[in-house]
């Protein structure tokens, strides 16, 4: 277990048993102070870009985010070093932030130009509440989790160890990471078009990927241009 993986396990499960307790205790809803609003809700805090990445909606949604942080994000910390996971991690996961936040905009914008009858009494529209005088209850939309910054690691581990063979239940034969991956992202695009109101953040998941490999490629050019062969391939690492 390495350390930046460690803490980020103790601090998540930490803010679940917090959103958990308060929310039975108290009627406290964590999720809604520290997830990240849309930004033109009154409820959008900066500071969520960041906290949003800490709270999770149930116990299931913790636990896959987690198993995935720990099963890659100890190999690429011990790749990257621990401060620059760290940077990886956050740069990720707030630019996971704020592509959903660009898909949100985009679809407020779209839904406030449309030309459809919206009912009265809270009636669900797309992704949007809708209150009694009819207009858009923005404050209602928004996202927890740290599913942006995982599908950062996981486009960190494909790039860092591409050849990587993986079992996946049920495929019954191995598939390289890059493969895994490119399939994982496909998969999202897919997802994103065709089930936007399946209340999963599939931007978030692309943003992540897409903000992990900006500052991937910049790293990579950065060490070119100082001689540095700082990473390996995941043959040298795995079979050394």
């Amino acid at each position: 277990m390495t350390p930046a993986v460690k803490n980020l396990l103790i601090i998540n499960v930490l803010c679940f048993a917090a959103f958990f307790v308060l929310e039975h205790s108290r009627g406290i809803d964590l999720n809604n102070l520290l997830g990240l609003h849309f930004i033109l809700a009154s409820d959008f805090m900066p500071y969520q870009f960041v906290s949003y990445m800490f709270m999770h909606s149930d116990i299931m949604h913790l636990f896959f985010n987690m198993f995935a942080l720990w099963m890659f994000g100890c190999i690429i910390e011990q790749t990257m070093g621990t401060k620059r996971f760290l940077t990886y991690y956050f740069v990720c996961g707030i630019g996971a932030g704020i592509c959903q936040e660009v898909a949100q905009f985009v679809h407020y914008s779209m839904l406030e130009h449309a030309d459809v009858a919206m009912s009265l009494n809270g009636l669900v529209h797309g992704q949007f509440v809708l209150t009694e005088n009819g207009a858009m209850d923005i404050n209602w939309w928004s996202t927890v989790g740290a599913s942006g910054a995982v599908y950062g690691i996981l486009l960190a581990f494909a790039m860092y160890y591409p050849n990587n063979e993986m079992f996946i239940i049920p495929i019954p034969f191995p598939i390289k990471a890059k493969y895994l991956v490119l399939g994982y992202a496909v998969i999202e695009v897919l997802e994103a078009i065709n089930r936007s109101n399946d209340h999963i953040a599939h931007m978030a998941h692309l943003g992540g990927m897409l903000f992990g490999l900006l500052l991937i490629l910049y790293w990579r050019n950065k060490n070119k241009r100082r001689g540095n062969t700082q990473y390996v391939s995941f043959d040298s690492y795995n079979r050394g």
